[in-house]
């Protein structure tokens, strides 16, 4: 069985609405074989990333970047996951207030240093997420997790 690990960080309401779309397309029915695992990004470790085949990963833009929890995960991970996840298929998804352009740079440059594999499209957005922006997040996580499936 696969594991697909998200790795998030859901500090307001906007946020976690965001985060269960993800995790409702990962579980989705027609998903097999691929086990789902939540962390939030201070509590996910290096052994969650090398216990997992793919990843996604959530995250609010705070001034111009990713959250510093997120950041905080990949500085704690690169290192110790960089041999051993290269290739690994994994998504994103950011929101932020009005600008997302920095958070979204900081995300792909820490994902290609570490050899991954952009495995469906980046959700990204600012403002009052709406339904079409949770279900774009549901599609991503059916997406990766379905790339899963053996």
């Amino acid at each position: 069985m696969a594991t697909l690990l998200i790795v998030h960080h859901t500090p307001s309401p906007n946020c976690q609405a965001l985060f269960e779309a993800v995790v409702a397309g990962a579980t989705a029915d027609g998903i097999e074989d691929v086990r789902v695992v939540r962390r939030a990004a201070l509590s996910a470790t290096a052994s969650d990333v090398l216990a997992a085949d793919g990843y996604l990963l959530g995250t609010p833009a705070n001034l111009g970047y990713m959250s510093g929890a997120l950041k905080h995960f990949f500085d704690q991970v690169y290192y110790p996951c960089l041999d051993g996840t290269k290739g690994r298929p994994f998504g994103f998804w950011v929101h932020g207030g009005n600008d997302v352009t920095g958070a979204v740079r900081g995300i792909e440059a820490i994902t290609t240093g570490l050899g991954w594999r952009r495995a469906a499209e980046a959700v990204t957005l600012t403002g009052e997420p709406g339904k079409a922006d949770e279900e774009a997040c549901w599609e991503l996580g059916a997406t990766v997790a379905a790339g899963l499936m053996t």
